[in-house]
């Protein structure tokens, strides 16, 4: 004899089910808004937090769901989720205003060469094909040095402060005009990366402090007291004094806690003011399955307006190089 359930009870039973996935599919993203929100980048979640605007995008799924299911509160909650999200990630792809400044215009670019295995005339067609004024280099080595002047470096940026070594510690500061009070940091994290610097005198402006910047990677949960370490340590911006500008591969995102306090300080990031705060700088471009992220940036003193910005790939290296247009208040 076959007994038939009844249709009340099997709508119950589809009922919880309908249920518990929606708070399967919600929990994770309310777990993340509340590391990412509450600034709880510790441990394991430092590498997991440069993906934030991947879970921001995604998380329209959990609300899409609970909706078509009309499960009331998931909805709600996940409309908690989704909504901070955005709020936090969304303007990174909006323009944001500008200071009415009157000075020159200066053309930076960043590029991490990889250990020294970028390749080295791509970087200088770069240079030559968009005027660049200042570049700012990390993972600089002796051999990189050489090649680069023999590309024509020299002559297309003839002041610089240069300091490579072996592997992926060197760092190097080349500029279109004179630099002086130069200078190199050493950051105690990780590897111990150099961070070279100047004060750059482009005509018409008043003096810029630069520095190449290039705080400890957090590759591993051991590493990222170094990296917390780093970041604090790196120069903080003097709204009521002389412009400052970091430039280089902060080993972190928008979304972490460490760099949102440098900027809390009166910088600004370049690509954020733009529009162009998504743009992934490190894939890694080698055929594994991370999505880029974006951890290369161009901060500038709130003073400072920002016209354009855009990333270009060089062959060899893991990181994409940031090509910043300035505008310099009148000197």
């Amino acid at each position: 004899m076959i007994v038939e359930a009844a249709p009340a009870a099997t709508g119950r039973r589809t009922g919880r089910l309908g249920t518990a996935l929606c708070w399967a599919a919600v929990a994770p993203g309310l777990a993340w808004a509340a590391v990412r929100l509450g600034g709880l980048d510790r441990g394991p979640l430092v590498q997991l937090l440069a993906f934030t605007p991947y879970v921001a995008a995604g998380s329209l799924l959990p609300l899409a769901l609970a909706l078509a299911l009309r499960r009331r509160w998931p909805t709600v909650v996940a409309a908690l989720v989704t909504v901070p999200l955005a709020a936090v990630v969304a303007p990174r792809a909006l323009p944001s205003g500008q200071p009415s400044v009157t000075g020159p215009t200066v053309r930076l670019l960043t590029a991490n060469l990889l250990a020294g295995a970028a390749d080295e005339a791509a970087l200088v067609d770069l240079v030559r094909r968009h005027e660049v004024d200042v570049l700012a280099v990390q993972e600089f080595t002796p051999e990189a040095r050489v090649e680069l002047d023999r590309l024509g470096l020299d002559r297309l940026l003839p002041h610089r402060q240069l300091h490579p070594r072996p592997g992926t510690v060197g760092s190097a500061l080349y500029a279109r005009f004179p630099i002086g009070e130069v200078g190199v940091r050493h950051n105690r994290g990780g590897w111990g990366f150099d961070q070279a610097y100047g004060t750059v005198a482009a005509p018409g402006a008043p003096p810029v402090r630069v520095e190449s910047a290039h705080p400890a990677a957090p590759y591993a949960v051991d590493q990222v007291g170094a990296w917390r370490a780093d970041l604090a340590a790196q120069p903080p911006a003097t709204p009521d004094g002389p412009l400052r500008i970091l430039a280089g591969d902060f080993n972190a995102t928008l979304d972490h806690s460490p760099l949102r306090a440098l900027l809390a300080t009166g910088y600004v990031d370049a690509a954020d003011q733009v529009g162009a705060g998504l743009a992934g700088t490190w894939g890694p471009y080698d055929g594994d399955l991370i999505p880029p992220v974006t951890i290369d940036h161009v901060l500038v003193d709130r003073r400072i307006a920002v016209r354009a910005v855009t990333v270009h790939r060089i062959p060899g290296s893991d990181h994409r190089a940031v090509l910043a247009e300035l505008r310099l208040p009148a000197g």
